[in-house]
């Protein structure tokens, strides 16, 4: 093997598809140098649950036979165990479900395979994707590459340490209430939480429908180190699926819409840690060099919110927890139990928590009218110790503090981009920015100017 493919794992996807497409490494070569690094680093993480050796070589080697098949023709990808991907159980990190085999693949899994990409492995998760975190009693902790006493981030927290360390160049993740933004956070990568709709969601193992949370909040999307992979990773993934009644054939950009972007530095009853207040400035500063005209503004409602988010949750645990306690483990039985306490289902009536959700919508999609995206924490606080959110005295409290800026996104449906700004204190940065619904496009432009003017900073070894 050349020297330099040792050091394939460093690649972005794109620069991947771009090396294969013109003959100067092989799909071998790179699926090699992933599972080489896999063997190298995995051990110190747990981020891959499930490595797909034998079937990701044979791949390769008809990739390496045929045409290019797509843009990401040859290169590898991870997939995160809540999401159906033939060969591999979709276990969702419950014993219960250890042998969960599918039978089609996830509508997201077929694409990328049908661009020519290779599923290389299985990533971790917490249990049953319930948590900001990344461990459960079938595959043990993810740990954050970057100190392994904080979380990785979850529920996609796999997939997150895996990019972070090179064992992936690109990851499908999933996420209901921050699960693809905040291990992005956590771990010093980026990732695309798409409109509700965009990228169809289906699975093939029961139960095939879900309550009214799941309906409107589930989204799958890409997990990446840079912003071009993720511009890539929408467009090949992006498209109806029948089995996703939501799922639309939709533009993939909109009308012009002026470079105006709000910096949402203020969370009424939040403070938000000074390091990530730092990043959020530096990125409206690297726009307003560039042209784009950035103000300070405060974000709508918050915390009604966050508040009708939980109680749409509230709604599907409260009529399904009970069924399934036998497959929970106890620590997350009483962290969901607490949490439909406290969002006491009683208070709302149905009527009153969907008019009130469609309410917000309004009211963000005015806000975008004038600044068509917004930038603001991903987190408000740094990276929790490993389980804290599962503290029964202020676990659920610190959890929803911190989140304050995620929830509007799988609230409301709309676009929301996690963009890493640098290392401080040997720890990543990050911010979090959102646009309409519909308009990745102007996530994505606000994110490729901000990356222009910073350093990538991962893969890395894990550090400790």
């Amino acid at each position: 093997m050349p020297s330099s493919v040792a050091k394939l794992y460093e690649h972005s996807a794109s620069e991947l598809a771009g090396l294969i497409a013109s003959r100067q490494v092989s799909s071998r070569e790179a699926v090699e140098a992933h599972l080489a690094r896999i063997k190298a680093v995995n051990g110190y993480v747990n981020a891959v649950t499930v490595v797909l050796e034998e079937t990701a070589l044979e791949a390769a080697d008809a990739a390496d036979r045929g045409p290019i098949l797509g843009p990401l023709h040859g290169v590898p990808f991870t997939v995160k165990e809540s999401i159906d991907c033939l060969g591999s159980a979709t276990t969702l990190g419950v014993p219960a479900l250890k042998r969960a085999y599918p039978s089609l693949e996830a509508p997201a899994v077929a694409r990328m395979k049908a661009a020519g990409a290779i599923p290389i492995g299985r990533t971790n998760l917490s249990e049953f994707g319930m948590r900001l975190g990344a461990s459960n009693p079938l595959r043990g902790a993810t740990l954050n590459p970057w100190s392994p006493g904080l979380t990785p981030g979850g529920s996609s927290g796999g997939d997150a340490a895996a990019l972070a360390t090179g064992m992936t160049p690109f990851g499908l993740g999933s996420d209901m209430g921050g699960s693809l933004r905040f291990p992005a956070y956590c771990c010093g990568i980026a990732a695309l939480k798409p409109t509700a709709g965009r990228i169809a969601v289906a699975r093939s193992l029961e139960p095939l429908d879900f309550g009214i949370a799941l309906q409107t909040m589930l989204v799958e999307g890409p997990m990446a180190r840079t912003v071009a992979d993720l511009h890539l990773g929408l467009a090949v993934l992006a498209g109806r699926d029948i089995r996703d009644p939501r799922s639309v054939d939709a533009p993939l950009t909109g009308p012009h819409a002026a470079k105006r972007a709000a910096l949402a530095t203020h969370i009424p009853g939040v403070e938000i840690h000074p390091v990530t207040l730092e990043a959020i400035r530096r990125a409206g500063r690297i726009l307003a060099d560039n042209g784009w005209d950035v103000e300070e503004a405060g974000p709508p409602e918050l915390e009604g919110a966050s508040e009708t988010w939980g109680r749409l949750m509230a709604i599907d645990l409260s009529a399904t927890l009970n069924g399934v306690r036998p497959m929970l483990s106890d620590p997350l039985a009483g962290y969901l139990t607490r949490l439909c306490r406290y969002f006491d289902v009683g208070k709302m009536p149905n009527l009153a928590m969907h008019a009130a959700r469609s309410r917000l919508a309004r009211i963000w999609s005015g806000f975008f009218a004038e600044y068509p995206v917004m930038i603001g924490p991903n987190c408000a606080g740094l990276p929790w110790a490993v389980d804290a959110d599962l503290d029964p005295e202020y676990g659920l409290g610190m959890l929803l503090d911190a989140t304050r800026f995620l929830i509007p996104g799988s609230l409301l449906g709309m676009p929301s981009l996690a963009l890493p700004m640098g290392i401080v204190d040997r720890l990543p940065t990050g911010i979090q920015i959102h646009a309409d619904l519909w308009r990745e496009d102007l996530c994505l432009d606000a994110a490729k100017v901000i990356e222009s003017g910073m350093e990538r900073s991962t893969p890395i070894d894990p550090i400790w």
